[in-house]
């Protein structure tokens, strides 16, 4: 297999500028949103070496599976022969599994999660793993989206400069930059449809439970799941299709069964008409760019038979702080269940020795930023203020949040932007977060999450959110996939340079 990053090639072995024109111009057809076939593995793994490696030098993966190329047909299988890229914090049999941490560079278990064996009975070819925010950004404050010690800094190929939001960075930059059909992140709170709204794609963070967590380097029991990230909504549904189901190894997934269907099933002509649109006015910001977006989204979903309800939310501060308290209490127990029960001789074996090897490595690992959360994490020992913490945040996002927003104006669907554009990349002070959205609310509830492109700021992607209670993940694809039809918006295209003004 090949590793990222290895050293950078000598200019001399890299691929000829004809070679990366060529790649970047393929990557700029495929990118879109509109692409509707994968390419040959060798295509993507020369478009990785191309522009990943060499040329822009993304960095959105970290290693390329060995057998990609000889991968075996099935034919009639719903994803035969189309190329996905998994998140280095989910585990596959012939590559590491890191989570982007040195501390696990060599963790290499030889099984497949779940998903993953569920992907490959499904016909995909497993192309290689994605970089990621660190732990699923879930270390330190001040870190920036899309560092890894293992996999450097990932870059936006829409702006190389800006930030490819966090932590799934990787897949969405990947997706973005045509480096694979589609790909698999994994969120927490905002893990899949931030970095695809900024990188221009689809992504959808599942009902919680629907997909198994099972061998899945975790942070939080209640609300971890992964997701499909694909340059279109019936993209995403396909992936979903074959990666859901229940799983005895997972608890959560006990009704998934119930729920895992054929997610594409209607989603050619599901229609906006007579639905009632709840958005999320005060969640939307006030940056006239992103608003000027929605209310071209807006228009074209009322154009469509659509019916738009503002719907007026403040959140509790009690929903986020109580999340922290989850958080941390939850990824102390699962991360130290994790380690422990990984098989040969890994490096770290508990929460703690992992803070004892972050600080014997500062200067690869804590150069930028530090392990605060693993700290607090280390000492969240107080279930009962734990319990409370996860009911009430629980009760805020999703009774008298998300279903209660529905219910009271008897809605379909909520929807207001996923994020404002990407920010400068700044490892030193660390991501500044437009503020933009509402995606705490599904994440703490676990309720389904779509983002869909509707635009660009400056050559600057922008996504539009969906989101409805739980088990309701086919209404919000459906939704999503009939806007995305209606959708009226010219949507950018990745430049693979520093961000500068777009054109007129």
């Amino acid at each position: 297999m090949t590793r990222r990053p290895a050293p950078r090639p000598h200019p001399a072995n890299r691929p000829p500028a004809r070679a990366i024109a060529s790649a970047i111009a393929l990557s700029l057809a495929l990118g879109a949103p509109c692409a509707q076939a994968g390419e040959s593995p060798a295509t993507y793994l020369a478009r990785i070496a191309a522009i990943d490696d060499a040329g822009p030098e993304l960095d959105a993966v970290i290693v390329t599976a060995p057998s990609a190329q000889s991968a075996p047909h099935h034919p009639g299988a719903p994803l035969d022969g189309l190329s996905v890229l998994i998140k280095d914090n989910i585990e596959t049999a012939d590559m590491p599994t890191t989570a982007g941490s040195l501390a696990l560079a060599g963790n290499a278990t030889g099984r497949d999660a779940p998903l993953v064996a569920n992907l490959r009975r499904a016909g995909a070819v497993i192309l290689g793993k994605t970089n990621l925010s660190e732990w699923a950004n879930f270390r330190g404050e001040r870190s920036s989206s899309g560092w890894s010690g293992v996999g450097g800094q990932t870059k936006n190929p829409y702006a190389t400069d800006r930030s490819p939001c966090g932590s799934s960075s990787g897949s969405g930059a990947a997706v973005a930059a045509g480096l694979a059909w589609a790909a698999i992140g994994t969120e927490t709170d905002g893990s899949i449809t931030c970095p695809a709204s900024v990188n221009g794609i689809v992504g959808f963070k599942p009902t919680v439970g629907l997909v198994s967590r099972h061998f899945i380097v975790p942070i939080s029991a209640s609300q971890d799941t992964a997701g499909p990230m694909a340059t279109s909504v019936t993209d995403a549904a396909r992936l979903l299709t074959a990666m859901a189901g229940p799983d005895p190894a997972d608890p959560a997934t006990a009704e998934a069964g119930a729920h895992a269907i054929d997610f594409t099933r209607g989603l050619a002509t599901a229609s906006l008409k007579g639905l009632r649109i709840g958005v999320l006015r005060r969640q939307s910001g006030t940056m006239p760019g992103v608003t000027a977006l929605l209310d071209r989204a807006l228009a074209d979903m009322a154009r469509a038979g659509a019916v738009i309800v503002d719907v007026d939310y403040t959140r509790d501060p009690a929903m986020g702080r109580d999340e922290g308290i989850v958080l941390h209490y939850e990824f102390r127990e699962g991360i130290n269940a994790y380690l422990a029960s990984l098989p040969g001789h890994p490096a770290v074996r508990s929460l703690e020795d992992l803070i004892a090897f972050n600080k014997a490595h500062a200067k690869d690992e804590m150069r930028f930023y530090g392990q605060e959360d693993f700290l607090e994490a280390q000492g969240s020992t107080y279930t009962a203020a734990y319990r409370a913490a996860r009911a009430n945040s629980y009760r805020l996002a999703g009774p008298e949040g998300i279903d209660a927003l529905l219910a009271r104006d008897h809605l379909d669907v909520l929807v207001a932007p996923t994020a404002g554009p990407a920010w400068t990349i700044d490892p030193v002070n660390g991501d500044n977060f437009p503020g933009i959205g509402a995606g705490s609310l599904a994440a703490i509830a676990g309720y389904p999450h779509l983002t869909v492109p509707m635009g660009a700021i400056e050559g600057l992607p922008i996504g539009l959110s969906f989101m409805a209670g739980k088990w309701q993940d086919e209404r919000v694809l459906k939704i999503g996939a009939a806007y995305e039809r209606a959708r009226t918006a010219t949507l950018a295209v990745p430049r693979f340079k520093p961000w500068s003004p777009a054109p007129d």
